[in-house]
């Protein structure tokens, strides 16, 4: 996992026990002390597969080392916190240094192997927990955990398949932009593990997987990676994947896909060339610099006042959304701009996802939150101007949603990503309904 400021990461707690009392905070101790000494070879004994991907040695001494240094020497460990996650046990550790003092978690797997290593203020508010929603039945589905994609890029997976006699329509989950885990998580929200539940209940199996920008972010970042890196060819493997299983119909597996990833759902459909049929969430039609700026802009003016330096980060945006427009293959080309290798914004530049979708011939579904101020109705009209006369798509709005289908009132902000909420069971009723209606 990339290591982020601290502002940057979510924290879980159910409740504080003593350190003694539990295995997960004896792994957790044992972890921290290695840390602290700087033990990262033996440390690294300790993580999971993934985690070694991300927490190598190196990492540790050239990354974290150096940040724990900066606050000083350690005067003391208090007692843990734990809380769980799903599968997931969390342990956190107010340590006090010289100079400040901080949590340092760590999150264990069931076999209580160190998946992620975060660090937060000590003060810092915790967001709740994700709820299981009433929609969702455990006793009508089962987990198996499964690998796509081929080396070096592999990931890592969850496949939910209705219990009783199959075999089931099938639905892939693609994410949005950044690095996604395989529940889509921000804050306590899980809008892909709400979806997953929400379908496998309704007699569908589910694939979501950890986006690659997840599991080999640094990789990544040292290659001119593209969309196609970043999204499509993890979503062939994964539909792929899908229709290999016995208990999933090959011919009506479907795709599910976010915001960036319905952006990219052509471009898949395209490359897959098998797909039942594609469900677009609150996916943009522009180019990404555009839907960017736009966001940027909505959030700067909700505050009747914007800061200087709030106006000044605008401007900035203003001016990379300008070179983005210029941008030209070449000698001149600079490497990065907003953030992403120049070759993936020249791969988008003459990319007009609603013309693509538009020469597809299999089921579409548009859906989209009304309150969406990250993905809007701007995006929206233009899919439904481009494909609304083809018989193949369908369109549906909702008025009380957001960008992750949750309910709300008022105008949208990113405030509302910190409250605990799930996915609504109207967009499961509407994806359900429709992948349901659509038999081959």
């Amino acid at each position: 996992m990339r290591f982020r400021s601290f502002r940057s990461w979510l924290w879980f707690l159910l409740a504080a026990v003593a350190w003694a009392q539990s295995p997960s905070a004896a792994t957790g101790r044992k972890a921290l002390d290695l840390l602290l000494s700087g033990k990262y070879p033996s440390l690294g004994t300790m993580l999971t597969d993934a985690g070694k991907q991300k927490l190598t040695p190196d990492f540790l001494r050239d990354r974290v080392g150096p940040e724990l240094k900066s606050f000083g020497a350690v005067v003391s460990i208090g007692e843990p916190i734990l809380a769980r996650d799903g599968k997931n046990s969390l342990v956190s550790f107010p340590v006090k240094f010289s100079q400040a003092t901080i949590s340092i978690q760590f999150t264990l797997d069931e076999a209580l192997r160190v998946a992620g290593l975060y660090l937060r203020p000590a003060n810092a508010p915790l967001p709740p927990l994700w709820q299981r929603p009433s929609y969702s039945h455990p006793e009508t589905f089962r987990e198996v955990e499964v690998m796509l994609g081929n080396d070096p890029w592999r990931l890592p997976g969850t496949l939910l398949v209705p219990v009783g006699k199959g075999p089931f329509p099938g639905v892939v989950l693609v994410h949005g932009p950044g690095p996604n885990d395989r529940d889509e998580s921000i804050y306590a929200t899980r809008l892909f593990r709400d979806l997953a539940e929400g379908l496998a209940s309704r007699g569908i199996a589910v694939l979501r997987y950890d986006k690659r920008s997840k599991v080999y972010g640094d990789k990544m970042s040292e290659t001119n990676f593209t969309l196609q890196q970043e999204t499509v060819e993890d979503a062939v493997h994964a539909a792929a994947l899908l229709r290999s299983r016995p208990e999933v119909m090959p011919g009506r597996v479907f795709l599910a896909a976010h915001s960036l990833g319905g952006y990219a759902g052509p471009r898949i459909a395209a490359q897959d060339g098998k797909l039942a049929g594609i469900i677009f969430l609150a996916a943009n039609a522009r180019h990404i610099e555009d839907v960017a700026l736009q966001q940027n802009e909505y959030v700067v003016n909700l505050n009747a006042a914007p800061s200087a330096e709030a106006k000044q980060r605008l401007d900035g945006l203003r001016a990379e959304v300008a070179r983005v427009k210029k941008l030209e293959p070449g000698k001149n080309t600079p490497p990065v701009v907003m953030g992403l290798p120049s070759a993936y914004l020249l791969d988008l530049k003459s990319y007009d996802a609603s013309s693509e979708a538009k020469r597809l011939s299999m089921p579409l579904l548009f859906l989209q939150g009304e309150r969406d101020f990250q993905v809007t109705l701007q995006d929206f009209a233009i899919w439904k101007t481009a494909l609304g006369q083809n018989k193949n798509a369908s369109f549906k709005s909702f008025a009380a949603l957001n960008h992750l289908f949750i309910a709300g009132t008022g105008k949208g902000s990113p405030a509302e990503y910190r409250n605990a909420g799930n996915a609504d069971p109207a967009l499961i009723d509407a994806v359900a309904s429709w992948v349901l209606a659509h038999r081959n």
